[in-house]
């Protein structure tokens, strides 16, 4: 059931209204039902949700820029990916299990022809789509058709205030690929696209800068953390932010509720002021990834076997992966605080990011890699950072010397 811009969906608690104009998660309790569904928000998602909140959907692994930060490593397509026919399911049966929306990404979605299709696709079932793009092939009639959709968030990925820090990561002209698109947008009438930003150790100090390009084009800054994740793996030691650069963009957020950040940096609330969001990690609990080829992830940043659950193609689909896969279960049931057990920090931080301690080499039961504590780097000098994550294009190496300037 809906309203203009409200989405509800039943739970075993009650419900869960999804506000997409105010982007707004909001638990309904049944008061008919207390005392038979948990009480606290860690019960519910440890008893398990009928369908993800939102999940990541990469369409494609083929992109036209060589990221050296990208999750997915991506650059060539895979013969494997789902067809426009097979996308198209799939997002009739998100929409029928009541995911409120989907981020799609890649790779570059607009790299596939069918872009389009498979998304008004999605759009008519009735779900909210957030679509990430570097903006190369968003052309003035793209962006009329874009500006025209319901329900649709655009993200302009652009990781330096100027050409010289942006390019460095992202390739030579993406700076100026992603200025022209953000241009069309605002000329098309899409209002409220987003900006969006890793907060890397060369663009910590530009904050100030992105929140007046945001200002100019009548956008929303979207900020996030930098995961050593795909080819982030090999770029992470010389991009990660510093510790006086986590505690300066700590303060910045905190004095920017309007500023998004995807719930990224709750590992950051252990200095003091917690930032806006969930305030834990809901891999497997409230989020997935759906990747190019239909195999389902806990974690939207760790496309590594280790966090593989199964893929939709087999019996039963999405919703028998999501319901009943064991990777999941274990990720529901209450995790061991481990060597973060007597840290007073441990409830607002939650010892960090899975994903982030998987690809440096520490294990789950222990801190963050970037624990304002340091207790992070005091492991990262003997860890031993794992192999095996897929890789669909190296980045050239000729990029690398670059983001140690």
């Amino acid at each position: 059931m809906s309203t203009e811009s409200r989405v509800f969906r039943p739970e075993s608690f009650g419900a869960l209204a999804y506000d997409h104009r105010a982007r707004r998660l909001t638990l309904l309790r049944d008061p008919t039902r207390v005392g038979a569904a948990p009480e606290t928000l860690d019960g519910v998602l440890a008893a398990g949700l009928s369908a993800p909140v939102c999940l990541s959907w990469e369409w494609t692994y083929g992109c036209n820029l060589a990221c050296v930060h990208c999750l997915s490593s991506s650059g060539r397509a895979d013969a494997r990916e789902l067809s426009t026919e097979q996308l198209c399911t799939v997002a009739s049966e998100l929409a029928a299990a009541g995911v409120f929306y989907v981020n799609v990404g890649g790779g570059e979605p607009m790299t596939r022809p069918d872009f389009f299709e498979v998304l008004e696709h999605t759009l008519a079932t009735g779900m909210g789509v957030k679509f990430s793009t570097n903006g190369t092939l968003l052309t003035r009639a793209a962006a009329a058709r874009l500006a025209a959709l319901p329900r649709l968030d655009v993200q302009i990925s652009l990781d330096g205030a100027d050409a010289a820090t942006n390019d460095a990561v992202r390739g030579r002209g993406s700076w100026r690929a992603a200025g022209r698109a953000m241009s069309r947008l605002a000329e098309a009438g899409l209002t409220d696209f987003k900006i969006s930003t890793v907060v890397t150790r060369h663009n910590a100090g530009q904050l100030d800068a992105y929140e007046r390009l945001a200002e100019e084009h009548g956008a929303v800054l979207r900020v996030t953390r930098l995961r050593p994740s795909g080819r982030g793996q090999d770029s992470w030691a010389v991009l990660r932010p510093t510790q006086e650069q986590q505690r300066t963009v700590h303060r910045w957020l905190a004095e920017r509720p309007q500023v998004l950040t995807a719930d990224s940096f709750f590992h950051l609330s252990a200095l003091g002021q917690a930032l806006p969001g969930l305030g834990r990690c809901g891999a497997g609990r409230l989020v997935c990834l759906i990747d190019p080829i239909g195999d389902v992830y806990a974690c939207p940043f760790a496309l590594h076997e280790e966090f593989r659950a199964g893929s939709l193609l087999n019996e039963g689909g999405f919703l028998r992966v999501w319901r009943e896969a064991e990777l999941f279960r274990r990720l529901r049931a209450p995790q061991p605080a481990g060597a973060c057990a007597d840290c007073p920090s441990l409830s607002v931080c939650g010892s960090g990011c899975m994903a982030a301690k998987f690809f440096t080499g520490l294990p789950m039961d222990g801190p963050d890699p970037e624990c304002v504590h340091g207790h992070g780097d005091t492991l990262l000098a003997s860890a031993v950072p794992p192999t095996g994550a897929p890789d669909h294009g190296r980045v050239p190496r000729s990029l690398l010397p670059l983001v140690t300037r």
